[in-house]
């Protein structure tokens, strides 16, 4: 079974792809909830990143205190770097288990050529990823219409989504495929059939 990474920054309205291709029956791995899933129910993962970090990184509760993570990162350019040589490896064991539960099961979705999607901003761009993807769709939109979802959705202001766009690397130039999504989300069914019917051919 293939698999096909559906990537683009804040704002591209990737979600909102992914959520389309789920309904139509292809299975899509949401790798920012699973990777919150798993400081909670990796055995390992916590106790790794505080032998890292030198540092309990535990909420009252024993799970992951998110805000003490938060402060180890921004508190050193480094950790990051750490944290993603930590952390990435576990996602990618996560998710093939996840995958490999598919290939087991009758194919629905686009064409003849059965395939799972990764939903991710930045693994196009991290090396644990690198042999992962047979196509890689960016999902882009123009920068203004990035800005207002992204300020409707979250609640923030403009100058902060600006802020956050500008740090995130662009993948479509990786891209086996780029997905205009600057139009209303009315226009992503018929957008994405085109796609993905056609993507392997």
């Amino acid at each position: 079974m293939k698999t096909v990474l559906v990537t683009g920054g804040i704002g591209s309205g990737k979600s909102a792809v992914c959520a389309y291709l789920a309904s139509r029956g292809v299975p899509v791995y949401d790798s920012d909830s699973r990777t919150k899933a798993l400081y909670d129910t990796d055995p390992a993962l916590l106790p790794a990143l505080e032998k890292a970090f030198g540092t309990s990184l535990r909420s009252p509760s024993g799970k992951l205190d998110r805000a003490a993570l938060a402060a180890v990162i921004f508190a050193d350019a480094g950790a990051r770097t750490t944290l993603e040589k930590i952390v990435y490896p576990v996602v990618l064991r996560d998710f093939l288990s996840w995958k490999d539960a598919f290939s087991r099961q009758p194919w629905c979705g686009y064409g003849t050529v059965p395939f799972v999607v990764m939903e991710s901003a930045v693994a196009a761009h991290k090396a644990p990823f690198d042999a992962v993807f047979d196509k890689i769709v960016a999902v882009a939109a123009p920068l203004e219409t990035r800005v207002l979802r992204a300020t409707k959705r979250d609640g923030t202001t403009p100058d902060l989504v600006r802020q956050r766009i500008r740090s995130q690397q662009d993948a479509t130039a990786l891209a086996d495929a780029v997905f205009d999504n600057g139009g209303p989300i009315a226009s992503i069914p018929s957008l994405a059939d085109q796609l993905f019917l056609h993507l392997w051919q």
